[in-house]
């Protein structure tokens, strides 16, 4: 069977960032089972909790939900058991350091299969104040005028 092509998201952690500035992004393998493997293939996952730890030496990632896969016999997966991160030794000690420094925090945004390959797209984040959110939501508010006035007026419809 030939192994697929590209990249398909199966599920996003579109409140992180609500909740965090995204300082930086990686992409990090996961060690799954293959239960796991094949639940995600069925597009079954939540991030909602979900966050990065170190722990000797290693990034782990806790409070992902992947549901047990329905087909599945004893061997089935516990569904928010703790998954390893599979980084270079380089992007670890960069990460522990950067989270270390406080404030920082690692935060997964996306679980995705790249190439056959299922992936987690995580970001080191600070987290934002109550105000950083109102701001943002004016922001983009603002943003959501402007483009909408200036599409009126490609058209012909001037107020």
């Amino acid at each position: 069977m030939p192994r697929e092509k590209g990249r398909k998201v199966v599920a996003s952690n579109r409140k992180a960032r609500h909740d965090y500035a995204i300082l930086d992004t990686y992409e990090a393998g996961m060690a799954l089972t293959g239960t796991e493997v094949k639940s995600l293939r069925a597009g079954r996952a939540s991030l909602v909790d979900a966050f990065a730890q170190e722990r000797d030496g290693e990034l782990y990632l806790h409070g992902m939900h992947i549901p047990e896969y329905t087909q599945g016999t004893w061997t089935n997966h516990e569904p928010r058991r703790t998954r390893k991160l599979l980084l270079k030794r380089l992007e670890i000690d960069r990460l522990i350091g950067k989270t270390r420094e406080g404030g920082h925090t690692l935060v997964p945004l996306q679980v995705y299969f790249s190439d056959g390959w299922a992936k987690v797209e995580i970001a080191l984040a600070k987290g934002k104040k109550s105000y950083d959110k109102r701001q943002d939501l004016a922001k983009r508010d603002a943003e959501r005028e402007i483009a909408r006035v200036s599409g009126r007026r490609g058209k012909g419809m001037d107020d």
